[in-house]
């Protein structure tokens, strides 16, 4: 029996134990929206029938890393799971509703009444910057949203968004009636306006951001940032190797936005027309997941081929993550509901010690068995493999508030 002085014992020498520290260097975060279920992609368990017994969707095969397994559809993602790291035993308390849980998942706190904290990436996007001002330090790859945001840290640290992929942001994009010397008068007038108000009010924070902001988007307006989105500069095979789908174009995309200094680009992969619901594969979303999967399988195992040739691997970190998981049973449809209590998400590249997985859940994936891990560890671990300190307090106001609620990395990760 463990007695509580034994337990605040491990807790005080676990606090005490030096933080482990990477060398990534940017971050390409996948975010499948919807609640990806584990059982049918990266922890299967024994088959059901999508009925009454309780199980995995498909058949499961072995990988390239000794003792994993993932589901049939992700063939090429199996060839390269030794540069990849299932975290099968994610959990937290939110199951019921996907907007609470992807702010989670994405602030790695519950909302608070007087402080909104700001999103992973816009975390990164304050420690880290840009490594070049001719680019955006942090990218949302589709639709804005709330949890994507900076929060206290303020606009400064917030995203450049994109819907469609072939031409960069629209509000960089000079309108053709606009030339060059016009745009440059423009800006001058406007800087005079800025000079002025800023002398008048010199504690006016807000504007101040947004003056900065504007002076950032001329700076993007430059050749070397939408020159990025020209993906006729790649080959033909390597355009292909990520497929023609969207998602796949965009993970290409995204490899070239982090080559060119962005230092955090997420993407999403919630698109419902592929099999009626996205990964909320409820009643009948089920019967085409197997779509959604196979088109996850072709980008990320793509998109890791390709920063291994490009040898920016190990200096980029790869996150796949989700709402939370679904359950072993299936619903009356024929679909699955929502869990969030035993779920996986995957690390890949960054420097990390992969080829394994960490954690595991019960025979039929519903419960952990073995490592839980939180969303701060899970954030903490992202943040350790970019080389920033966990633990570090930022500042809402004069309010210390550390980078994540208490999160240890995964410490066999790194070394």
């Amino acid at each position: 029996m463990i007695t509580r002085r034994a337990l605040l014992g491990s807790m005080a020498a676990l606090q005490a134990a030096p933080l482990p520290t990477g060398k990534a260097e940017a971050c390409i975060f996948l975010w499948l929206g919807g609640g990806a279920a584990h059982v049918d992609t990266f922890d299967p368990k024994v088959k059901g029938d999508g009925k009454k017994k309780a199980g995995s969707y498909y058949d499961s095969i072995e990988t390239s890393a000794r003792g994993i397994k993932v589901t049939e559809h992700l063939k090429r993602t199996a060839r390269v799971m030794d540069r990849v790291v299932p975290i099968r035993s994610i959990s937290h308390g939110i199951s019921g509703e996907h907007a609470a849980a992807a702010n989670l998942v994405h602030t790695g706190r519950l909302p608070s009444g007087n402080i909104i904290y700001p999103s992973i990436g816009s975390i990164v996007s304050h420690q880290l910057g840009a490594r070049t001002e001719e680019v955006p330090s942090y990218i949302v790859i589709g639709y804005p949203n709330i949890m994507r945001d900076p929060g206290f840290l303020g606009a400064k640290y917030g995203y450049v968004y994109l819907t469609q992929i072939e031409t960069g942001p629209t509000g960089l994009i000079r309108p053709p009636d606009v030339s060059l010397a016009r745009e440059d008068r423009r800006e001058t007038l406007l800087a005079q306006v800025r000079e002025q108000y800023t002398k008048r009010h010199p504690d006016d924070k807000t504007v101040q951001s947004q003056a900065d902001i504007s002076r950032q988007g001329f700076k993007l307006a430059g050749p070397k940032f939408l020159n990025v989105f020209d993906l006729k500069r790649e080959s033909a095979a390597t355009r292909e190797s990520y497929g023609a789908g969207e998602f796949g174009q965009r993970c290409l995309l995204a490899r070239r936005l982090v080559q060119s200094g962005v230092r955090f680009v997420e993407v999403s992969h919630n698109l419902n027309f592929l099999n009626g619901t996205g990964w909320d594969t409820h009643n009948e979303g089920q019967l085409k997941q197997h779509l959604l999967i196979q088109e996850l399988d072709t980008a990320f195992a793509g998109l890791i081929e390709d920063l291994d040739r490009q040898k920016m691997l190990d200096s980029t970190l790869v996150v796949v993550a989700t709402e939370f998981g679904r359950p072993p049973e299936f619903d009356s449809g024929g679909g699955r509901g929502h869990q969030s209590l035993a779920y996986t998400m995957v690390l890949a590249g960054g420097g990390l010690r992969t080829g394994r997985a960490v954690g595991a859940t019960d025979e039929i994936g519903q419960q952990i068995v073995d490592r839980p891990v939180t969303i701060p560890d899970f954030h903490a671990t992202i943040h350790a493999a970019l080389g920033i300190d966990p633990t570090k307090s930022l500042f809402a106001g004069d309010r210390p508030v550390p980078i994540t609620d208490h999160g240890r990395p995964i410490a066999e990760l790194f070394g």
